[in-house]
């Protein structure tokens, strides 16, 4: 797991300053190739997982010199791609992922892609075609951004270290901010800048003469309601572990030791269930939060201790206090790239850094099952939709009116409103209102107004109504709502932050929920299968129910975040207003002040539930200050 950026065409003044701001996701070794009669620059930093030595440095040549690669992941399936190329009479020199897929490259082109198993992000320089090949994994675990002008490309791992090479990234993406306040991420190709795009998952592009002369989508992801071709739910659940236990077993290959994240909740205890039987003393990572988390959210800590004393395996355990919590959110945005308002990314943070210091370098994460399987409350919430979905929309007009006056302080309050805040809208818009933090409509009103102007008509949920309507007739509620989850909220929001902040750490997380024979089989689940009446996820319970302590089993999906809510009105308000005073606001005039303030005011009387919209812009304003203002840079946090 690395760090990658590719320029082509562009000056290479500030190539290191570049590279070094990628040093943290490669704190093992760097490197460096220039082609100056082309125009090319490949850069790259280390984090040394398979074949330790220094044969596997990159950026790497091909023995012929006519294929440079530039790579950041792991490739599961290397092994049995190595034997492929011998058999065909390729020599490699070193034992890593990365000769495997240059002579892939030189083997089969781009077709290459169809063979991998794995995470990741390339770049290939191939001198003979004068060709720039690059590439993003399946589901979009590992990130690419790419900005195109009439200089030429660049690409990297991250956004900070492609800005160097960029002389105009842009102003102010104002649909991408929109979308960042209206779901705390952004669905969806657009970042912040202007100027600078995401690959999406599964999507490649070629370049030739310094511009893109082809991007295309090589995985598209299977769309939930495919025909089962399995029968009963004790053949499901076998298939489910089947499949489970190859994902994870392909998933250990490793010269480096491995851990895994330990929540509580079912996902992860099933990774860690499956993992001990290679890995008897896998080392597990949870967080503990002082003062315990929001009213209405479960404590996850015992549910973690519970797990690791029946499978025998070590925990360690990471306090988070609000002090550490004010401490690191700038660094938090800074690294993530992008205004994402999601404080779990700090607990990743927190649990990649104590793994890094005991010497573990890799982690196992749950990050997919909720995605795949139906964990979520929102599952749960258009399943419960027939209570009132037969009345008429101005009746239920009537209804979401008459709930706006309990007090949102309250979680059963708070999620009643939430429950029935999009009743007003037709099926395709209300399923992606329920990925909303905030009502679309009370959010216009908190920009100030040339913000607004620019912004126009847009709505932020176009991303999603262009995706839905692109799946066509005959899918269920649930099944646009998980091919909406594994589209956007998974690659966009979840995989972005995984990654960011644990590379932040130097330590690379995987997945094995998103292998693809068990995404393929999760599509083809019928839906009673996985919200079955209240209960969510309920064959991947069933699967696991020998395997785990039946608390866990039993166990309701609850979040992996922090307090935010309590904190923002007590330990964090100096903070929030300083960041947020009227002053900062009215400079940088994407926000209305008084429309902030009456946000503030509503949110404090329970009115309304802002916490969330207020971290959205308190991140914003954090990303403005470093990514366009400057004033504070963070090159590592470890």
């Amino acid at each position: 797991m690395c760090g990658i950026i590719g320029a082509w065409g562009h000056s290479l003044k500030n190539k290191d300053r570049a590279l070094s701001l990628l040093s943290h996701r490669g704190p093992d070794n760097s490197g460096i190739y220039v082609d100056e009669n082309s125009g090319i620059y490949l850069g790259h930093t280390r984090l040394s997982i398979l074949d330790l030595s220094a044969r596997a440095n990159q950026p790497m040549e091909s023995s012929d010199g006519k294929l440079i690669i530039t790579f950041n992941g792991e490739i599961y399936n290397y092994k049995e791609l190595r034997r492929e190329l011998e058999h065909r009479g390729y020599k490699l020199f070193s034992e890593s992922d990365t000769e495997v897929l240059l002579y892939l490259y030189h083997c089969y082109g781009t077709d290459m892609l169809e063979k991998l198993v794995g995470i990741f992000s390339f770049i290939v320089w191939d001198k003979k075609q004068k060709q720039l090949f690059a590439a993003r994994d399946a589901f979009g675990v590992k990130p690419l951004y790419m900005n195109q002008s009439k200089e030429g490309i660049v690409l990297g791992s991250e956004i900070k270290s492609m800005l160097p090479m960029i002389s105009n990234p842009g102003g102010f993406n104002a649909a991408a901010l929109h979308r960042y306040l209206t779901f705390a991420w952004c669905p969806g190709g657009a970042t912040p800048f202007q100027n600078i795009e995401k690959l999406g998952p599964g999507e490649a592009v070629t370049a030739l003469e310094g511009k893109i002369n082809n991007r295309w989508t090589w995985y598209n992801l299977p769309t939930p309601g495919g025909s089962p071709e399995i029968g009963d739910d004790a053949e499901y659940s076998q298939a489910i572990l089947d499949a489970f236990g190859r994902s994870i077993k392909q998933q250990l290959v490793s010269d480096v030791p491995v851990g895994a994240f330990l929540s509580g909740g079912l996902d992860s205890s099933a990774i860690v269930a499956l993992a001990k039987r290679d890995l008897p003393d896998i080392k597990c990572f949870t967080i503990d939060i002082e003062g315990g988390p929001d009213a209405g959210s479960e404590n996850d800590l015992p549910y973690a201790k519970l797990v690791a004393n029946e499978l025998d395996v070590p925990l360690e355990v990471v306090t988070v206090d609000p002090s550490m919590f004010a401490y690191d959110i700038e660094k938090m945005v800074y690294m993530l790239d992008e205004p994402q308002a999601d404080p779990a990314a700090l607990n990743v943070l927190y649990m990649s850094q104590l793994a890094r210091k005991q010497g573990v370098k890799v982690l196992l994460s749950g990050v997919g099952g909720d995605d795949l399987f139906s964990g979520y409350r929102r599952h749960l919430a258009i399943g419960l939709e027939n209570v009132w979905i037969w009345l008429p929309i101005a009746i239920r007009r009537k209804i979401t009116e008459g709930l706006e006056f309990l007090d949102s302080r309250q979680p059963w309050a708070r999620r009643l409103k939430w429950f029935v805040s999009n009743a007003n809208n037709l099926e395709n818009r209300r399923l992606a209102g329920y990925f909303c933090q905030t009502r679309e409509q009370d959010i216009y009103g908190l920009y100030g107004l040339d913000f607004r102007e620019e912004l126009g008509q847009y709505s932020a949920f176009q991303p999603m109504l262009d995706f839905i309507e692109v799946l066509g007739s005959g899918r269920t509620k649930l099944q646009k709502m998980l091919a909406m989850d594994q589209r956007f909220f998974l690659s966009d929001h979840n995989l972005n932050y995984v990654d960011k902040m644990s590379m932040a750490a130097g330590v690379e997380v995987r997945v094995p929920f998103l292998d693809r024979d068990l995404v393929e089989l999760s599509s083809r689940i019928p839906d009673y299968c996985k919200q079955r009446g209240f209960t969510s996820k309920w064959i991947l319970r069933e699967a696991f129910k020998d395997y785990l302590p039946r608390e866990i089993i039993q166990r309701p999906k609850t979040g992996f975040g922090l307090p935010v809510r309590r904190w923002l009105r007590n330990e964090l308000r100096e903070m929030l207003f300083d960041y947020l005073s009227s002053d900062r606001l009215r400079s940088r005039g994407l926000f209305d002040v008084e429309a902030v303030r009456n946000l503030m005011h509503r949110n404090d009387i329970g009115k309304i539930d802002a916490a969330y919209p207020l971290f959205a812009i308190l991140c914003i304003e954090i990303w403005a200050r470093n990514f366009m203002d400057g004033e504070a840079v963070y090159d590592s946090l470890y």
